[in-house]
Parts: C-alpha cells; sequence; structure tokens
C-alpha cells in the first residue's frame, strides 16, 4: 500500500467491509455462543449481516454432533440455506475444512490436498475459498494470555498441547493446483498469509499467470508461527501488500484483536470479528459474534469511516470478475511489469501524461535509475 498525505481521511477510504466468523471452529458447544443446529447456524449469520457484516467466514457444523464438520453434502446444504437466508452477502468458505481434534489423543491439522480441493466443488458455489501458500506452524493458543481460554475446553493443558502443533499444510503441490480449479469453476481466492515471505509468494505466483484475478487477501497475525502483534510486522505487512485492485483484512486473535481492528480501521484496511478470533471484549467480559459486529460499526462510525453495504463489498473485492493476462493483472493490482529481456534498472510504466491502458503494460516499462 501507498500512502499519500490525505490517505488517513476516513473519507477518502474504502468504505469498511466487516467480515464475521461466527461459527468458530476451536471452540465446543458451551466454549462460546456457538451455533448448533441449521437454524441457529443459519439465524447467527442473519443476525450478523443485519448487524453490519457483509462477508461471513463460512464453517459447518454437524448438528448431530456439535463437532466441526468435514461432510460435503453438509456444506452443500449449508451454503444453500445460507444463500436463500442471506443472498447478498458474500460468502467465504475457510479452507482448512475442519481443523478441531476430536479426540482426547488427536492434533489439530488442516485436512489433506485431495479433500480440500473438494471445496472447489461445493454446489452452490460460494463467493471464495481460503488459500494459504506456504507451509508453516499455526500454534494459535501461543499467543494465549493467562484467561484467555477460560471456561473453554482449550482450558485443559492436554487440549492446548493437541493445539500447539497445529501445521497449515500448503506446499506448491497443493496452492497451484486449488487456484487452477478455483479459476474452473468461477471461485475466488481469498488468500491468507500468516507473514511476508507467504505474501511474496502470492506476488510471484501472479507474476507467472497462476493466478490473474484481482487480489482479496487477508493479513493473519496469531502468532505461533504467523506473525504476533507487533504493530511494525503489520505495517510492513501492509506495505507490501499491492494497493491496486484488492481489498486488505486483519484477522488476529482473543484481546489483542481488539487492537489489531482499531489499527486496521484507522490504516484504510478492513475488519474481521466473531468468536473464531475471540471471546472477550476490553473489559474481559464474554462478548457475543453479533456484538462484536455491531461494535466494528461503531467504532467506523466515531472514526467518520462509512460502513460498506453488501452490494458495495462486492464491488470492492470484484466479485465474479477475472483477468485474462499477466500484464493486465500486474497493472490492475497496481504492480510494477514483469521485466523484458536484458532492460536494465527498476521497472514501472511508460507514460505521456495520460493513463496508459493495461494493454501497454507488456511493452512499455521504464526504467528508474
Amino acid at each position: 500500500m501507498y500512502f499519500t498525505d490525505d490517505s488517513l481521511f476516513p473519507e477518502n477510504m474504502q468504505p469498511l467491509m466487516i467480515t464475521a466468523a461466527p461459527f468458530g471452529p476451536e471452540w465446543l458447544p458451551g466454549d462460546a455462543d456457538i451455533p448448533v443446529s441449521w437454524d441457529e447456524q443459519v439465524q447467527r449469520a442473519v443476525d450478523c449481516y443485519n448487524a453490519g457484516a457483509t462477508m461471513l467466514h463460512v464453517h459447518v457444523r454437524d448438528p448431530k454432533t456439535g463437532q466441526g464438520s468435514s461432510n460435503f453434502e453438509e456444506y452443500n446444504y449449508f451454503i444453500g440455506r445460507l444463500r436463500q437466508a442471506v443472498p447478498e452477502m458474500i460468502l467465504q468458505v475457510g479452507g482448512s475444512i475442519s481443523f478441531a481434534p476430536h479426540t482426547e489423543d488427536a492434533k489439530a491439522k488442516w485436512l489433506d490436498y485431495d479433500t480440500r480441493h473438494m471445496l472447489t466443488e461445493l454446489d452452490p458455489k460460494p463467493d471464495c475459498v481460503t488459500v494459504t501458500t506456504g507451509t508453516t506452524l499455526w500454534d494459535v493458543t501461543q499467543a494465549f494470555v493467562p484467561d484467555d481460554a477460560k471456561g473453554t475446553h482449550l482450558d485443559d493443558p492436554k487440549v492446548q498441547a493437541a493445539w500447539a502443533d497445529m501445521v497449515v499444510d500448503s506446499t506448491s503441490k497443493f496452492y497451484v493446483e486449488h487456484l487452477k480449479r478455483l479459476r474452473a469453476n468461477r471461485i475466488q481466492p481469498y488468500f491468507v498469509p500468516g507473514h511476508v515471505h507467504q505474501l511474496e509468494i502470492i506476488e510471484r505466483l501472479i507474476r507467472r499467470g497462476v493466478y490473474m484475478g484481482p487480489l482479496n487477501v487477508a493479513l493473519c497475525g496469531y502468532g505461533g508461527g504467523s506473525m504476533g502483534r507487533n504493530p511494525f510486522d503489520w505495517m510492513e505487512m501492509l506495505r507490501r501488500t499491492p494497493h491496486g485492485s484488492s481489498t486488505v483484512t486483519f484477522w488476529s486473535s482473543m484481546r489483542g484483536n481488539i487492537a489489531i481492528q482499531n489499527l486496521a480501521l484507522i490504516l484504510g484496511a478492513h475488519v474481521r470479528v466473531g468468536n473464531e478470533d475471540n471471546l472477550w471484549d476490553a473489559r474481559k467480559q464474554r462478548w457475543e459474534s453479533v456484538r462484536q459486529v455491531e461494535w466494528a460499526v461503531k467504532m467506523a462510525e466515531q472514526f467518520g469511516r462509512k460502513v460498506a453495504t453488501a452490494d458495495e463489498a462486492r464491488k470492492m473485492m470484484k466479485i465474479g470478475e477475472w483477468y485474462d493476462t499477466v500484464e493486465e493483472t500486474l497493472y490492475n493490482l497496481a504492480l510494477p511489469p514483469n521485466r523484458p529481456e536484458g532492460y536494465k534498472g527498476f521497472l514501472t510504466y511508460a507514460t505521456d501524461g495520460r493513463l496508459p491502458k493495461a494493454a501497454d503494460a507488456r511493452t512499455s516499462p521504464t526504467s528508474i535509475l
């Protein structure tokens, strides 16, 4: 992102897009405000939408067991129900399927590649599926402070130990194929880098034509393998993220998420709230997902930043749009062009004072020496 003198004025920022994550796959019923029955899960989406959320981070819970579901028939059923109940809401399916351990001896883990590829074939189709780029430890409990897990099953040291070794398994064998399948099924990827080197992978995929389209990114800071809560890391991630045809949302955890979402708000990025990330308000009281959405709306109003409507959110994310060439993608994302053979120096686009067209990008780099 590139900041000019007026970039921090709320009237010059994109309307604030609020993502709700109310299905908390790491929690069990009784830990938090977890909806279990189909009607409860659908109603939670409706309530978050009515409170001001325009994107829904979707996980599915099996009503028979209360556990997170990896049954694709249940995913199809739930998405179908959501399309009827909140037709304007952007549906973003979590790419892990269900990563929660189901037995005392189990470890938290993401499912295998073939299973996760099935997300590209969901029917009805979601708008987006989260895509990881690069295998990393993702221990969401490592940044917990005392009482973060109080009153939940994660308060048990044995359960926390099961989470401590969670690895997001995402090699090139996964993400290259997954991106191909998403494009074939016209489902947009929602990239979720946990540190700057995973962001670099995304840019390389764009420069090589593996992905050609608008760039919607969540910068993820949960600690334990992803970046933590150091604001300098967040600023560097934001600085390195393309500022063209893209949206940037911050994801973090527990009460640290309160500070991180305020940071997103004042920097022109977008926010995510809900029990998947946080259970506590600033006074260390339990905080339901819908109340967190209402808080985000209130913070935006106090700052003077407009809250996005569902239609505005879809236009910002360019839902349903794709690009046909590497050059078009780089230009629209405000990234420098690829280097022509033998070309020396730093790269930018040539201009005669008028805005260049995307098609000009392939032959018109200018050197800055």
